[in-house]
């Protein structure tokens, strides 16, 4: 009774704190979710019933990629795939107040591997709202989660082919729970935003593993000089040309109580739950063609990160703990053809320096616009550098073009 009576007050209190605006004009059948984890250009596909008590937006996505890479020790090779492929769907019905968002994965890379006994990652978002006015959102269902500001932005709204090696292990990711957010953004003023979310704490469509444990995570958002426009924090580089300096300070916590996987909602499981906790900081800059982006990701847990099998004490799993920072700039020209840099530092905590390597990360890419974000062609030449416990190292590089298209 006194664990039902404490989450109880925990929803109250963020309710009354932060997240989601969905913006809505009045011939217009666009529905901006933009706490969702997809870029729009386009409309998509809109139909609206005649009493105008239902509307339908579809819209898809596709990724394909193909890759030489030469890691230290391996032959060069070569991989071609589908790396994303999505379907989306969102509306209202009965009342533009109340929303809803779907978001389906059907690439083998979206998907994972399936694996007897486990859970199939189709869904990726499947989530409703309450919009009572432009200020506050409240959302009940699986989506992303307010973290650091590289994975809330779509994966089609990237510079680079992909995001950084920090984002792929210290992410908070997708989750299923409540949000609130509170949204306070303007055209030429300081702006700011507050986002919170209780949730389970284990990723993305997990069943059968109830605990005692949830995550709780809360994000503010600082915009001095205004909002960027046409939500150009969403996207990376300047492709909008900003007429005025933009800047965004973000800042986000979270602690994920008994965690039952490596990274949290990530990873694969370990064999004792551990408490997390995950600080995300960002800075994202853009004026003229000109932007840049730094970001500071670490992760941490009060026991020792290490899990051992106790059936079988040869075999163990751990917390990724440790820290990142991000570096990114770029430059876009007047004919939509964007030069990019971006160097990473990665560094493991105390607990796993034996078990997983320090990683140096340079990236080099040019981006050709053909429809902002949504249709675009994309090559890259990415080098990076492994340093293990033992003093040994290994070198790695690829060269990738990919073509992304969607509306």
């Amino acid at each position: 009774m006194k664990k039902l009576l404490l989450i109880s007050a925990l929803l109250v209190s963020i309710s009354i704190s932060a997240q989601i605006t969905i913006e809505q004009t009045k011939h217009d059948n666009d529905i901006k979710l933009s706490a969702l984890p997809y870029y729009s250009f386009g409309k998509g596909i809109g139909m609206t019933s005649p009493d105008s008590i239902f509307q339908l937006n579809i819209r898809f996505r596709m990724q394909n990629r193909a890759t030489y890479l030469d890691e230290d020790g391996e032959a060069g090779a070569y991989d071609g795939q589908v790396r994303r492929l999505r379907l989306r769907f969102d509306g209202y019905v009965g009342n533009p107040k109340f929303l809803y968002a779907i978001q389906l994965s059907f690439a083998p890379g979206d998907v994972g591997e399936v694996k007897e006994g486990e859970n199939i990652n189709i869904i990726r978002d499947a989530v409703v709202f309450y919009r009572p006015n432009k200020h506050w959102n409240i959302s009940f269902g699986q989506t992303k989660l307010p973290g650091n500001r590289q994975r809330v932005n779509s994966s089609g709204g990237l510079q680079l082919t992909d995001r950084t090696i920090n984002n792929a292990k210290f992410t908070i990711d997708r989750d299923f729970g409540f949000q609130v957010h509170n949204m306070n953004e303007f055209k030429d003023k300081f702006s700011y935003n507050f986002k919170a979310a209780l949730s389970g704490g284990e990723g993305r469509n997990q069943t059968g593993k109830a605990d005692d444990g949830v995550a709780v995570t809360g994000k503010v958002e600082l915009f001095p000089f205004g909002a960027f426009t046409k939500d150009g924090t969403y996207f990376e580089g300047d492709i909008l040309r900003e007429k005025k300096p933009k800047l965004l300070l973000s800042g986000a916590f979270q602690q994920n109580n008994h965690a039952q996987r490596t990274q949290g909602q990530l990873g694969n499981d370990l064999f004792e739950r551990r408490t997390m906790k995950s600080v995300l900081l960002d800075a994202m800059f853009k004026y003229n063609g000109w932007a840049a982006m730094m970001s500071y990701m670490s992760r941490t847990t009060n026991e020792n990160a290490i899990t051992v099998n106790p059936e079988d004490v040869t075999e163990s799993n751990y917390v990724f703990v440790g820290n990142g920072f991000d570096y990114q700039a770029s430059y876009n020209t007047k004919s939509n053809y964007e030069f990019i840099a971006r160097y990473s530092i990665q560094n493991v905590g105390k607990d796993i320096a034996a078990l997983a390597p320090n990683v140096r990360e340079y990236s080099v890419g040019v981006t050709k616009y053909i429809w902002e974000h949504a249709f675009k062609l994309q090559a890259e030449v990415n080098y990076d550098t492994l340093n293990y416990f033992d003093g040994s190292s290994k070198n790695n590089w690829y060269v990738r073009f990919q073509v992304e298209i969607g509306i």
